[in-house]
């Protein structure tokens, strides 16, 4: 892949592109960050995909707390917003930069429910068997803050966590919808923001004895 192939931008959405996802069904996001704890490691870049293939990746800086555009699109209620993992991710973009996002869909969940018969629901594990193609991981764990001087790699990991995100969606909503547990992944889906909720507030055990 070269830095070409799709679009890096500061801070925001352009008001073009935001026009553009806007009249999407549906649009993958995925979240970068320096770690796994919104209330200490900072949201540094966020990509979109959208059923034509165009990606934007997002760069936030260093004590950014609004992003206008990315934000009405994100709560747009007409936008399906696809997430690999999405309890991480919503919780990230609410955190740092005061986004709601809905309506929401996590192929993580989906997995767990259509793909009983493996206990592999990792990106690269559902986009290897779902889409054929490998995922490289390479620059997973990387340092994803000095936004300005990404690496080709570490672009090229971004843009490929939602290129393929759109695909395994509807492959994985037509699993379930056969193994007759849509229904279900709807209401798992619908009860995400209020997980993220309890995750904000670090209410890990709620629900155990």
């Amino acid at each position: 892949m070269t830095l070409q192939d799709f679009q890096v931008s500061d801070r925001d959405l352009s008001d073009a592109a935001l026009t553009q996802y806007l009249a999407s069904e549906a649009i993958a996001v995925d979240t970068e960050t320096m770690g796994l704890l919104p209330q200490r490691d900072r949201l540094c870049l966020v990509q979109l995909c959208n059923p034509e293939g165009k990606v934007t990746a997002i760069r936030i800086l260093k004590g950014q707390t609004q992003a206008p555009n990315l934000k009405t699109l994100l709560e747009a209620t007409n936008v399906l917003k696809v997430f690999h993992f999405a309890r991480f991710d919503v919780a990230t973009l609410r955190y740092h930069l005061g986004i709601h996002v809905q309506p929401v869909f996590c192929t993580k969940i989906a997995s767990k429910l259509a793909r009983t018969y493996t206990n592999r629901h990792g990106l690269k594990d559902v986009v290897q068997e779902l889409e054929k193609i490998e995922l490289d991981k390479t620059a997973q764990s990387s340092d994803w803050g000095n936004a300005a001087n990404l690496s080709e790699a570490q672009l090229s990991y971004a843009a490929n966590d939602v290129r393929y995100l759109l695909s395994v969606q509807q492959k994985l909503t037509a699993m379930l919808e056969r193994e007759e547990r849509w229904q279900l992944a709807q209401e798992c889906f619908q009860v995400l923001p209020t997980i993220v909720s309890l995750d904000l507030l670090q209410f890990k055990d709620l629900f155990e004895h």
